[in-house]
C-alpha cells in the first residue's frame, strides 16, 4: 500500500507562507529612522546562544560578530492530527490533465492537520518588541486566513485560517553587568492545513452500457450474461477517439434480447408475479 513515491511540498509550503506574513516588518527609532527586522527559520534557543557567546571566541584571530537585534524567528513546533475536521475517505477530486487532456486525474480527500508555529521575537528593549507584536496582533482576531495553492497539478487551492493562540513575554537577562540582555517575545499559532495523498490518473470513459433486467424471485441477478436480460443500450462517442474539447456527438444502439416469461404487475411492485 506504501511506498508509491509523491511528494506535493504542502508542509514546505505552509513554512513559506507562514513566514512571508511576517518578512516586512519595521521599527521606528526616536530619531525618526526607520528598520526592517529580520526574520530567519531557526530555533529561538540557538539566536539566544549565539548572543550570549562573547565576540572575541573567534576562529583562530578572526573575531566572532555579534547578532544584532532586533531580530525574528520562527519555527515548526507541532504537527498533530485534527479529527474535527475529518473529510470523507470516498471524496473525489477531478481534473483533465493539461499536457493530456484523454487523461482524469484524481485524488482523494486530503488529511487534515493542524500545523503548530512558534513566531519569537528578539529585542534589546521593551519598546522595539512592543512596536513589532502590535504591527501582528490586529491582524489575527483571532484567526487571519490565506489562500494557498495547496496543489498545483490539480489547480486545488483552500483558505487556510491561521490562528493566534498566544503571545508570551520573557527576559533572557540573566549573570553579571557584562552580559547582553535579551528580551524575548513568543508568539505560538496554529495553521488549520490539509496534507494531500498521491494524484492518480485513469482513462476518459468512451463507452456507456446500460441493461435492463426481469427476473423472478428475490436477491441479486443469477447471471448478468443472460438471466432476464431485456435490453441493452450503448453510447459512444463520435468520433471514436474524440477529446472533451473536440466537438463530437454521440452513437447510440439499442439491443433487445429474449423476452423473458416473468413479468411485473400493472402496480410497479418489485415482486414479479
Amino acid at each position: 500500500m506504501f511506498g508509491d513515491h509523491f511528494y506535493h511540498e504542502t508542509i514546505k509550503r505552509s513554512v513559506s507562507v507562514f513566514g512571508t506574513l511576517f518578512n516586512n516588518i519595521s521599527i521606528k527609532r526616536a530619531d525618526g529612522t526607520m528598520m526592517k527586522v529580520p526574520l530567519a527559520y531557526g530555533p529561538r534557543k540557538k539566536w539566544i546562544a549565539r548572543l550570549q557567546q562573547q565576540p572575541e571566541l573567534g576562529l583562530g584571530s578572526t573575531p566572532r560578530t555579534a547578532i544584532s537585534l532586533p531580530r525574528m524567528g520562527f519555527e515548526i513546533s507541532s504537527i498533530e492530527y485534527d479529527s474535527t475536521r475529518k473529510l470523507s475517505k470516498k471524496t473525489q477530486y477531478k481534473k483533465a490533465k493539461s499536457s493530456d487532456p484523454t487523461v482524469m486525474q484524481y485524488q482523494y480527500a486530503p488529511a487534515p492537520y493542524n500545523i503548530g508555529f512558534q513566531l519569537s521575537v528578539l529585542v534589546k528593549n521593551t519598546d522595539d518588541g512592543l512596536q513589532i507584536i502590535e504591527q501582528i496582533m490586529p491582524y489575527f482576531t483571532p484567526d487571519y486566513t490565506v489562500t494557498i495553492h495547496t496543489i498545483p497539478d490539480m489547480n486545488e487551492t483552500r483558505d487556510i485560517p491561521i490562528i493566534l493562540q498566544s503571545v508570551t513575554q520573557a527576559d533572557e537577562y540573566e549573570g553579571d553587568f557584562v552580559t547582553r540582555r535579551v528580551l524575548r517575545y513568543d508568539l505560538e499559532f496554529i495553521m488549520k492545513n490539509y496534507i494531500y495523498g498521491p494524484v492518480r490518473t485513469s482513462e476518459i470513459i468512451r463507452t456507456v452500457k446500460a441493461r435492463t433486467y426481469i427476473e423472478g424471485g428475490s436477491g441479486d441477478i443469477a447471471s448478468i450474461a443472460a438471466a432476464g436480460r431485456v435490453g441493452e443500450h450503448i453510447i459512444t462517442p463520435n468520433p471514436p477517439d474524440a477529446d472533451p474539447d473536440s466537438t463530437f456527438t454521440y452513437n447510440e444502439t439499442t439491443n433487445f434480447f429474449e423476452i423473458p416469461t416473468v413479468t411485473y404487475s400493472d402496480d410497479k411492485s418489485s415482486d414479479p408475479k
